[in-house]
């Protein structure tokens, strides 16, 4: 069943299966959410078997909403889909826009929401390996030096919102102790 999505067409909003929208480079909404835990964040490498940027390293959950769905239920919705993570609330940080080649005639142009949640010590995780192949949380300083050292084991969205948008996702230095 294809999976449609809400991507602008001749600037007007449209359900578009999700892999065309990749393909065309069409300008698209997305949800990104950054779980944070003692000053660290969550970070989920992504499934050999996803059609972009298998294996890569990528911020807790990222997805696209399905055609009318809220941004808000979509982020809960995906933490448990793919990381199997409920009773976290998601608190809204921005909204921004980027552009990125991710592969293989692929590209991602999208309008992101994104979230933040705040997990307790004993957050449950069950991964779902057709989504996410391992996880673990890192440090800001420690993130953003890897990413420095080896930005090729990193997903283009994730190397964006930590150049361009870390002040804003990380208010107060959450995940910057």
């Amino acid at each position: 069943m294809a999976v449609m999505i809400p991507a602008w067409i001749n600037g007007t909003l449209q359900p578009v299966e999700k892999l065309e929208a990749h393909l065309k480079g069409l300008r698209h909404k997305a949800v990104s959410v950054f779980v944070l835990r003692d000053g660290k964040i969550l970070m989920q490498q992504r499934a050999l078997g996803k059609y972009h940027t298998p294996g890569k390293w990528a911020n807790s959950c990222c997805t696209h909403p399905h055609w009318e769905e809220a941004p808000d239920t979509c982020a809960v919705r995906r933490l448990k889909d793919e990381l199997g993570i409920t009773g976290l609330e998601v608190e809204f940080r921005q909204n921004l826009e980027y552009r990125a080649d991710v592969g293989d005639g692929l590209i991602e142009h999208e309008v992101v929401d994104v979230f933040v949640a705040h997990a307790s010590d004993d957050l449950e995780i069950a991964l779902n390996p057709e989504e996410v192949m391992a996880i673990r949380w890192m440090d800001f300083a420690t993130l953003a030096d890897e990413i420095r050292a080896t930005p090729d084991l990193f997903t283009p969205w994730l190397k964006i919102y930590m150049r361009d948008h870390a002040d804003s996702i990380f208010k107060n230095g959450e995940a910057k102790a």
